[in-house]
């Protein structure tokens, strides 16, 4: 069954915290800007074009939801509850701080069908959380996810490339340690420099220095295939390339790519492809036909940079998870595997 999220964007006025790489609004006397009304007329146009035999969810995105008051969050559960109750939605999914979870809460979420939870974990190394002005240790993200997985809420973590302090070690100690936490789901972002933040005047300072996109993927690609091979469901890599993003003047430095993920899927299958062809001096590789753009890469990346040897044909006996190359048969997991042991060249 085809799952749809039914987008609610509630921006949170009342954050306690000004993170570094934010530009969230700040307006006094206002927790947020969508109203119940503005809520049931999201969901109500929504489910007049939804298919009806789908899996719907009303998606809080935008801010953090349970930052803002008890009793709105309280409204705002309520309302989409109703349409729960009624089978025309089958659950809420939100994102927040894990600073801003605790037992009443997620009581009070469990209660009005909360179906899967987003922490904006960022990073676990407390240098880095105290450079992008995020005021809690480690230890509460940990405390957070495991109260999540206590009752039974899917948990996904954020985690965010190249913020103030970091280096490819903390990135990577960051998802090692997100791991043990045992997330469903993971979204991968490289930090942007956005108009409007603080980490803006670091950057026109020189007191941040932004990845280039060749050094966001070497340090993605490593993280991507560690939570990939775990288990864990990875449903983003790269920001959405919003009408918002692609603005003149928005994106002032950073690893920004509409296509961020097929580039770290394109150096994935390189460094696979080239150890076999520096080895065996070919690559005749055969796979299912929905494989084949990420293998080729993107742009024919791939194709073009080790043509000497590259051979590839269709063959849709295959499974989508498999390749054959020179006649041996490998594993998605066999690549990822490969990928997290190769040394790392940063």
């Amino acid at each position: 069954m085809k799952h749809y999220n039914i987008p609610i964007f509630i921006s949170h006025f009342g954050c306690p915290n000004a993170c570094v790489f934010c530009n969230q609004k700040k307006i006094n006397g206002r927790e947020t800007d969508v109203t119940i009304e503005d809520l049931k007329e999201t969901i109500e146009t929504y489910l007049e074009t939804l298919p009806k035999n789908s899996k719907k969810e009303v998606a809080f995105f935008g801010g953090t939801f349970t930052g803002i008051s008890f009793d709105l969050q309280r409204q705002y559960l309520e309302t989409v509850h109703e349409y729960i109750k009624k089978g025309l939605v089958d659950g809420i999914r939100l994102s927040t701080r894990p600073d801003c979870i605790n037992k009443e809460i997620v009581e009070q979420l469990k209660k009005y069908g909360v179906t899967s939870v987003e922490l904006g974990v960022q990073s676990l190394d407390e240098k880095v959380l105290k450079a992008t002005a995020r005021y809690y240790p480690a230890e509460v993200v940990a405390e957070a996810c495991s109260l999540l997985k206590e009752y039974n809420i899917e948990l996904g973590i954020q985690l965010m490339i190249g913020l103030p302090q970091s280096t490819f070690e903390s990135d990577s100690f960051t998802a090692e340690k997100a791991l043990k936490m045992n997330p469903d789901t993971a979204r991968i972002y490289p930090t942007l420099v956005i108009k409007g933040t603080k980490m803006e005047e670091m950057f026109k300072d020189g007191e941040y220095k932004a990845l280039s996109i060749e050094e966001a993927v070497a340090r993605t690609r490593k993280i991507y295939s560690l939570l990939e091979s775990s288990g864990v469901n990875v449903i983003r890599v790269g920001l959405q390339p919003s009408e918002d993003l692609r603005e003149e003047g928005v994106v002032l430095g950073g690893p920004f790519h509409p296509a961020f993920r097929e580039l770290v899927e394109t150096e994935i299958y390189y460094n696979f492809f080239k150890t076999i062809a520096d080895r065996e001096k070919k690559l005749d590789i055969r796979a299912n036909e929905r494989n084949i753009s990420r293998l080729v890469g993107i742009k024919k990346a791939n194709r073009e940079r080790l043509k000497e040897y590259f051979n590839i044909k269709i063959d849709n006996s295959i499974g989508k998870n498999e390749v054959i190359v020179n006649d041996r048969i490998y594993s998605r997991l066999d690549i990822l595997r490969k990928e997290i042991n190769e040394p790392d060249s940063n």
